[in-house]
């Protein structure tokens, strides 16, 4: 939108840290440094105070909607293997010469290279850092009764906020003593839903509506709306202090500033003590870092937002004081330069009362350096269009409901369920399940596809972010899925396909009080909605390709489920035939029996395996009977006839197939591929030539985790499963291929490339084409 393609962008990295302390290259910063070892797989230690869900990530990682419906899509994404590294990019750019460093969050990603590259920290002219609370409270708001002392930016990684204080490089700080002064008010509110010259300025109110919408509210002391400019007013003082120097006397045009001596907190007294909390000194002959025995650094470390050690009985106000940017003297003080409070305006007749808000929007409405457009203006004839089939004189199928989370192998699934004839299968809705292989965000992907083929019709509910009995912050269980390669950052981007597919106008919308009908659905509300439309005699047949928790909450609030559920196959679960018959959660080795669906929440499936459902098991036994690449890609490619959705396909798993190949990261690709057998088989059934078992099992729930999500096999049971053991895997391929060849039922819009094409011409033409193409 900037017209800014020539900026470098840098996005996490595989390397690990030994137990010994060794920093391999390219450490991807997705964990903090005390529990960061030689896995993107790890715990959520201090993240879990960031709620995962509405309200927090998944409203920043979609803007609340405002991203997808605004921004311009540029050529450039992320691609697997080729994305240059947080760590490349920062020593690349700080090779090239002197560089002032701006931190909007965690210190890790350069806390991790000044630990690295030492060198480099004489080229590093000054850090502006956004964040921690010196003389005012800390700010976390699901924390407070364990932390009431941190702020957000250094909790989330207080020992690699302390390496950076600590570097020895000029650290300016703009912390909550600060931005605490500078509200978003209602007059600025008003007067920036005014001003609205540029993209950039549009951006930016319409993101700030979006907040605004979700948590407006009035305080008695300054008419302030709840929320505040923290890291734009942090931008504006470094950008000042970059243009005017750093002097000790009022030079910054928007702050207050003076020297200080303060640490970070990094563990709590008593120090030395070693109680299991810190990876840095439990269990080590020597500290790791070689970290001083005793020091600072030695204490009690909080494992997460109710340790039981930071609680204070009686009290809603904790103890522990991790990420605490506290005042100090002695061998621990660092100088820092400290933004204390913003500026007034010097304007005194300006209903603005901070100077830097008064910058803030002349800056951001200057014609100079503007941005070139947004979604709508990127493309001539740009229009919003929803595809929806004409079901008269259609004869509709039985009603199916298909649960998924998003798996490279959900979205092949998804795709193989919408071209098989409505007079068969009629796909009533999409679960998502929250607490899957993929972030709730990439809901987003879901609607580009249901675009793609023509069914906007189709509603897409939400789920939890949580497993079934477990709190919603945290990440039990969900921590063993990798934040990098093969883990979320590829599947929240399909692998980097998901810029390929067509925008569709629908997309996540955060909860809105302005409005409420553009919120996106929960998972049980489709669930309501599709029951309520089920005509006389009619049941539901559910497919499931994720953790089980979207069912199971559905079963227990709405008691006579049962009764409208004619059958349930579930993809997931391992049956054990021999000791070396292993599950495949490879990033925790002590569980060697279960499955990825069935351990993500073990309580949901014991919930649904052991009711009295009518279930089929698609276990990861007969899964891995249908994992090839080789046979899959060789039955499209042996096809003649091919359509938009067999070559997005035929693409997608190419790329797993070879990054399969190419790097040991990705050893676990053909776990997806199985899952499509669910979908297939829940069509074909008999056509398949099955082998079906029908057995009693349990599920290992909520003990622990080299045993959660295990299934066994009981001579005696309440429940019974109907268990598929083998099929006819050529007829399986040949029919898969078949369905996705087949040019009935096609793609609307078979790709972005084919929706700009539309978005360039007039739209009596555009119309008269996809008519034909929808007849």
């Amino acid at each position: 939108m900037m017209g800014r393609d020539d900026i470098a962008v840098g996005v996490g990295g595989d390397g690990g840290i030994s137990g010994a302390g060794d920093i391999r290259p390219n450490v991807g910063g997705y964990l903090p440094l005390i529990d960061q070892g030689m896995s993107t797989a790890g715990g959520c230690r201090y993240r879990q105070a960031i709620p995962p869900g509405r309200g927090g990530r998944l409203d920043i990682d979609t803007n609340s909607g405002v991203r997808r419906g605004f921004l311009p899509q540029g050529p450039r994404g992320y691609r697997p293997l080729r994305q240059p590294t947080a760590q490349r990019v920062m020593a690349d750019t700080l090779s090239a010469g002197p560089t002032s460093v701006l931190l909007l969050g965690a210190h890790t990603n350069l806390a991790l290279l000044l630990m690295t590259h030492p060198h480099l920290r004489r080229n590093v002219e000054r850090i502006y850092v956004s964040g921690g609370a010196v003389r005012v409270a800390g700010n976390l708001f699901t924390a407070t009764a364990a932390n009431p002392f941190a702020e957000f930016n250094f909790f989330g990684d207080p020992f690699a906020a302390y390496q950076v204080l600590h570097s020895g490089v000029p650290v300016t700080l703009v912390p909550l003593d600060a931005t605490n002064t500078v509200p978003v008010t209602e007059e600025f509110y008003s007067e920036f839903r005014r001003r609205q010259s540029t993209y950039e300025a549009q951006y930016g109110f319409q993101s700030l509506d979006q907040v605004l919408a979700r948590r407006r509210r009035r305080s008695d002391s300054h008419n302030n709306t709840g929320y505040y400019m923290w890291d734009s007013f942090a931008a504006g003082v470094a950008l000042s202090s970059m243009r005017h120097g750093e002097t000790n006397g009022g030079g910054n045009e928007f702050a207050e500033l003076e020297y200080m001596n303060i640490t970070v907190v990094t563990s709590n007294e008593p120090y030395g003590a070693r109680d299991g909390s810190n990876p840095f000194f439990d269990g080590r002959t020597k500290p790791k870092f070689g970290l001083q025995e005793g020091g600072v650094h030695s204490g009690h470390v909080q494992t997460g937002i109710r340790d039981a050690f930071c609680l204070v009985p009686g009290s809603n106000r904790g103890r522990c004081e991790d990420g605490y940017t506290t005042e100090v003297s002695g061998p621990e003080a660092v100088q820092v330069y400290v933004a204390t409070t913003a500026k007034p305006n010097t304007n005194k007749s300006s209903l603005l009362d901070k100077e830097f808000c008064k910058s803030f929007l002349e800056v951001l409405n200057l014609p100079k350096n503007t941005g070139r457009f947004n979604i709508s203006t990127q493309f001539p004839y740009y229009r919003e269009v929803l595809y929806k089939p004409d079901f008269r004189n259609v004869s509709r199928g039985k009603p199916v409901i298909f649960d998924m989370d998003m798996s490279p192998g959900d979205f092949v699934s998804l795709i193989y369920l919408l071209k098989e004839p409505r007079e068969v299968l009629d796909l009533k809705g999409v679960l998502i399940n929250g607490n899957g292989w993929a972030n709730s965000a990439s809901i987003d992907i879901v609607y580009d596809v249901l675009h793609m083929m023509g069914r906007d019709d189709i509603p897409v509910g939400l789920g939890n972010t949580n497993a079934l009995g477990n709190p919603t912050l945290g990440c039990k269980n969900s921590y063993a899925i990798p934040h990098g390669s093969g883990g979320f950052v590829d599947s929240d981007t399909l692998y980097g396909l998901a810029r390929s597919l067509p925008r569709s106008p629908r997309r996540y919308m955060s909860d809105n009080l302005d409005h409420p009908e553009r919120r996106q659905a929960h998972a049980y509300d489709v669930w309501q909605s599709v029951r309520k439309q089920l005509g006389p005699g009619e049941k539901i047949t559910v497919l499931t390709s994720g953790p089980l928790t979207n069912l199971a909450n559905i079963s227990l609030s709405d008691m006579d489920a049962s009764s409208v559920i004619e059958r349930v196959y579930v993809v997931g679960g391992h049956i054990r035939d021999s000791d070396h018959d292993k599950g495949n959660v490879f990033t925790v080795p002590s569980n060697r029996y279960a499955e990825f669906n069935m351990f993500l929440d073990p309580l949901a499936a014991k919930t649904v395996l052991e009711s009295r459902l009518d279930i089929t098991l698609i276990p990861l036994n007969v899964q891995r009977k249908v994992a090839s690449f080789e046979d899959v890609l060789a039955a499209l490619e042996q096809r003649t006839q091919h359509t938009p959705e067999s070559r997005f396909v035929h693409g997608l798993i190419s790329m797993l197939q070879e990054l399969q190949r190419k790097q040991k990261l990705y050893h676990h690709m053909d776990i997806f591929l199985g899952e499509v057998l669910g979908a297939v088989y829940m069509v074909q059934g008999s056509d398949l030539e099955p082998s079906v078992e029908a057995k009693a099992v349990s599920i290992v729930a909520n003990t622990t985790e080299s045993t959660d999500g295990q299934i066994l096999v009981r001579r005696k049971s309440a429940n019974v499963l109907k268990i598929l053991y083998n099929l006819n895997n050529g007829v399986y391929y040949n029919h898969l291929a078949n369905s996705l060849v087949n040019n009935k039922q096609s793609a609307i819009v078979g790709s972005f490339e084919e929706q700009k094409a539309i978005w360039s011409r007039p739209q009596k033409q555009f119309m008269a084409d996809i008519t034909k193409d929808m007849k």
